[in-house]
């Protein structure tokens, strides 16, 4: 792989961190409400994690095992919150999808826009068989913008992972490439 690509979407602009998004990540990831949410972000974010976070975008995009992107809304300033692909395995063709978004910008649609551009990108570029996501069962926001993006609920998993010292329950969905292809294909319907 060379240069990670910017990807656009309807309303977003997808982007490579830089190290001027620091400040923004650790006060977006570092609210609670967020951290609380996600496996591996700590509370209270500490100086300088974010700048370590974006230091391992490029690297790890050259190794091909994981793109992340700054999500942004198209012409505006700010960061909106973050998507990515991670654990890319090349021997099994599949990948991880995570996401987290500003609090301030839950409830309209942003991580499902940005979740399916990462999901085609995943499929038409990178030629994954296999997109999957987990999120707590605790954070069924998380499922409905996996299911949306078309993926299939897969698996519940009794106290799977722990977070800050507490055993999760967990959810597991996944989509394979000629699942999104169909949906893709699939005429709209109208109503009415």
């Amino acid at each position: 792989m060379t240069g990670q690509p910017v990807l656009e979407t309807a309303r977003l602009l997808l982007r490579p961190f830089t190290l001027a998004d620091a400040p923004e990540v650790q006060r977006i990831a570092g609210d609670y409400e967020i951290a609380s949410r996600a496996l591996d972000i700590p509370y209270p974010y500490p100086d300088g994690a974010a700048e370590a976070w974006i230091a391992t975008h490029a690297p790890a995009f050259e190794q091909g095992v994981q793109i992340v992107y700054a999500v942004t809304r198209r012409g505006e300033p700010g960061l909106v919150g973050a998507v990515g692909l991670v654990e890319i395995d090349r021997t099994h063709e599949r990948a991880e999808l995570g996401f987290w978004v500003a609090r301030s910008c839950w409830g309209r649609g942003y991580a499902t826009e940005a979740a399916r551009a990462l999901i085609e990108y995943g499929f038409s570029v990178l030629g994954l068989h296999r997109v999957y996501a987990t999120h707590f069962s605790r954070n069924p926001a998380s499922g409905r913008v996996m299911e949306k993006c078309g993926m299939v609920h897969e698996a519940h998993l009794r106290e799977h992972v722990r977070k800050w010292g507490v055993f999760e329950d967990v959810e597991i969905w996944g989509i394979l490439s000629d699942e999104w292809r169909e949906r893709r294909t699939v005429p709209a319907t109208r109503e009415g």
